[in-house]
């Protein structure tokens, strides 16, 4: 057997955010964010992951995976590859936008209900600190007492796990693994395999199951993001430009041009929707291909599925 590499986009929103992912998704959230007794999550909706802007003017947003729990809590779920520049802002927006667009005009402050942003990064975020796992909340400077818990960030930096699959503790840390290392693997270790909801998420992951197109999105988003990090270290390497930023952008263009040269315009669009969700604005993105910000945001809305 051989598995979809879940740190991907295409592979994680199949794995955790599809139709038949709602017990998946419920368990995989108990065990990441520690919820157990009566603050276990019981059942919760997936929804669609475009956040649409409450302001004219403002970004439209796209998260990974979307769902609203039974008791009205928001969580919203991002597997990100690269470590694009700004990328700690990005996650405080989209997590701030979920919190705020639950209001329509004229409804009350009160009926506004928690929401938390989970982020899987294969990258160190948080050089500085040796967890894995991070959690943060609002909390006041001294005292630590905290203002609320309406708004939480928590990160799992996956470059950190380094636990071997005969030491795994608990279902946390086998989703950990999972998430990691599924598309490594040729076959579903047993320590795995005892968990239903984690063999049959590899059940999904199976490569065996996908259809051509889907085999080939995914070997696109590979040679996407092979493309960015080959040209981000070649730039640095070579003294061409300076810092991941520009690498980055250098990186994108680079895959956009050679989209456009050999005039795949099936490449072109998966090339942009790419360099969106790993982080290049919409008008940096439309700068490359020739296109302005609004073209590229309608593009966008077109290509990401479950958007109007």
């Amino acid at each position: 057997m051989r598995f979809l590499d879940v740190k991907t986009d295409f592979a994680f929103k199949k794995v955790f955010g599809s139709e038949q992912s709602k017990p998946i998704l419920i368990n995989f959230l108990n065990a990441l964010l520690e919820y157990s007794g009566d603050g276990a999550i019981t059942d919760l909706t997936i929804i669609d992951p475009y956040q649409a802007p409450a302001i004219k003017g403002m970004k439209d947003t796209y998260v990974d995976v979307k769902a609203v729990l039974a008791n009205g809590q928001t969580v919203i779920i991002e597997m990100q590859v690269l470590n694009v520049d700004g990328f700690e802002k990005r996650v405080l927006y989209n997590a701030a936008k979920a919190y705020s667009a639950q209001l329509g005009r004229g409804e009350k402050y009160h009926l506004l209900n928690p929401v938390v942003a989970l982020t899987l990064t294969d990258f160190v975020m948080f050089p500085d600190q040796p967890d894995v796992f991070s959690h943060y909340r609002l909390l006041e400077k001294q005292t630590l007492a905290s203002y609320s818990g309406d708004l939480e960030l928590v990160f799992i930096e996956l470059p950190k796990f380094n636990t071997p699959l005969e030491a795994l503790e608990g279902i946390h840390d086998k989703w950990v693994y999972f998430v990691k290392n599924a598309g490594k693997l040729d076959y579903i270790p047993d320590t795995l395999m005892m968990e239903p909801c984690i063999n049959e998420a590899f059940g999904i992951a199976n490569k065996a199951g996908l259809t051509e197109d889907e085999l080939e999105a995914q070997e696109k988003r590979h040679d996407f993001i092979r493309l960015q990090r080959g040209s981000i270290e070649k730039a640095l390497h070579d003294g061409q430009v300076k810092g991941r930023e520009e690498g980055l952008k250098q990186g994108i263009e680079q895959g956009i041009e050679r989209g456009i040269e050999q005039g795949r315009e099936a490449e072109r669009h998966a090339l942009i929707r790419q360099a969106y969700e790993n982080g290049m604005p919409t008008h940096l993105i439309g700068s490359f291909v020739d296109m302005d910000e609004e073209e590229v945001i309608g593009l966008l809305r077109q290509l990401l599925p479950g958007n109007s």
